[in-house]
């Protein structure tokens, strides 16, 4: 019966306006050649910074730089604005759902009727 909560629940999410705008904000940060190149950078920087930190050692600022300008950049175009938003409000409504789901975790341990 959990699971198939947890399945209804998934469904909800999934048809909610939030997830559908992420979904198109993803399609077109895929269809942007910039934004994709961008995000290639970001992400190749990012693991070498976990390399050198790994190591007790610092990016160069040179580095450091490139990640900074790279990240405003994709931070600032139109396709990188839509996706920043759209994952932001989907993690908001996870947010609501998990906290409404501590509730009801916290109210059902607390009651003494068993539902089903």
């Amino acid at each position: 019966m959990i699971e198939d909560k947890a399945q209804e629940l998934g469904r909800l999410i999934g048809q909610s306006n939030e997830y559908k705008a992420l979904r198109r904000a993803e399609g077109a940060l895929r269809e942007d050649p910039e934004a994709q190149t961008r995000l290639e950078t970001i992400s190749r920087l990012t693991r070498d910074f976990d390399q050198l930190m790994a190591q007790g050692q610092a990016p160069e600022d040179e580095q450091a730089k490139e990640y900074e300008s790279t990240l405003r950049e994709f931070e600032l175009s139109p396709v990188g604005q839509a996706y920043l938003v759209a994952r932001a409000n989907v993690d908001k409504l996870m947010t609501k759902v998990n906290q409404s789901i501590g509730d009801g975790i916290e109210r059902g341990a607390t009651s003494g009727i068993i539902t089903l």
